[in-house]
């Protein structure tokens, strides 16, 4: 594909994305019709549409124009593209542009780097909530997230790690402050295919989630719960990190869960995944991640800024509250309850343990952090809770 025809499919998929189909499903949907383009086009076309998504009031700003075709001509504009390399009709290229194109562009503003790109009620939420923090914070999930890797410290060491990687090519430097963490800097869509990776090496995972799981302090023979487990990359980190705990995983959703066997057997952890809902309080330590907005990794997943409304970042809160009560019924006498997210605000953090310690006296709050975008990765939450004996 031409880099033009490669705007064309993305202005097809930025169309769609704002009649409020999900783009991961239009951009499949686009792969499966245009079963032509390779690999290298498809990774193209996703990357303009993610950055057009991580940038679409500004965008939309620099072009003038309207729509899809408006936003990818702003995405032609940041990066510096003479707009008639692309808009020229030519190789299944987008249509040229009209006279009328051409004066919205000539008038346009410039977007300001202070704009938010952000939807106009979620700007208010991050200045209340971020306070001097949020136009930095905003600025940032405009940007790309880092590739980064958790070397599994029960096989290798970051080290070895970094030299098996680096023979396939894939260049990496150690995150500062987490011992556990590699960020690939050069060829980072070779990982999955690596033998690092496929032998259990280096898992994906972000350096601040590593950061948060290097928070607890984890014993052998301590009966641990990963309780919202996902597809389990904080329960992996924690079997590495100490690989004598009795460890188990549940989530809501039994199909999220099921590849954590696979990935377990891979990394060479013991993980027991439960099928029911557990319900008695037999665990020393219960890890909370809880569902929540994912604002602090809007960077990798943008369409959630733009999909989220304030109904549904209240009932966010109602979940949290009621997910973090469930999981502490959970937890022995003298044991520990974990509360994290992947969420920037505090109305999702603080203000949610806030509101749990105020009815539940067994629990006191023995540490907390908010781990910022690049500070060292995406956005995070961790609240370290103990319950009394």
């Amino acid at each position: 594909m031409t880099p033009a025809a490669r705007y064309a499919a993305a202005i097809e998929v930025l169309d769609g994305f704002l009649t409020g189909e999900p783009a991961e499903k239009l951009l499949s949907n686009w792969a499966r019709r245009n079963r032509y383009a390779g690999s290298k086009d498809r990774a193209a076309v996703r990357d303009i549409v993610f950055d057009s998504l991580r940038n679409l009031n500004s965008f939309a700003i620099l072009s003038g124009v309207g729509q899809g075709r408006g936003i990818a001509l702003g995405h032609c504009i940041a990066a510096g593209i003479a707009p008639d390399e692309i808009f020229n009709g030519a190789g299944y290229g987008p249509a040229p542009l009209d006279e009328s194109e051409r004066n919205a562009i000539a008038g346009a503003e410039k977007a300001q780097s202070e704009e938010f790109d952000l939807p106009e009620w979620l700007v208010e939420v991050f200045k209340s909530d971020l306070g001097e923090e949020a136009q930095a914070s905003a600025a940032a999930l405009r940007e790309r997230a880092p590739v980064d890797l958790r070397v599994n410290i029960a096989k290798t060491t970051p080290e070895a790690a970094a030299r098996a990687l680096a023979a396939e090519s894939i260049l990496t430097e150690p995150v500062t402050g987490v011992p556990t963490a590699l960020r690939v800097i050069e060829n980072a869509r070779r990982v999955a295919g690596s033998k690092p990776y496929l032998s259990g090496l280096v898992e994906l995972q972000d350096a601040a989630s590593q950061a948060l799981v290097q928070m607890l302090e984890l014993r052998g023979g301590q009966r641990v719960l990963d309780y919202c487990a996902g597809g389990g990359g904080k329960t992996l980190a924690m079997a590495a990190q100490e690989p004598r705990t009795r460890l188990c995983a549940w989530d809501i959703s039994q199909a999220r869960l099921a590849p954590l066997a696979e990935r377990a057997k891979r990394a060479g952890a013991k993980v027991k995944l439960l099928a029911a809902k557990p319900v008695k309080a037999e665990f020393d330590l219960v890890l909370v991640d809880a569902p929540c907005s994912g604002s602090g990794a809007w960077r990798r997943n943008p369409e959630g800024k733009w999909r989220l409304q304030p109904e549904g970042l209240a009932s966010l809160q109602k979940t949290q509250a009621q997910v973090l009560s469930e999981a502490s019924a959970l937890v022995v006498p003298g044991g520990t309850l974990i509360y994290a997210t992947c969420s920037l605000l505090k109305r999702e953090n603080i203000e949610v343990v806030n509101g749990f310690l105020s009815s539940h006296s067994e629990y006191s709050l023995q540490n907390s952090r908010s781990f910022l975008l690049d500070r060292p990765g995406d956005g995070f939450f961790c609240a370290i809770l103990q319950k009394q004996l």
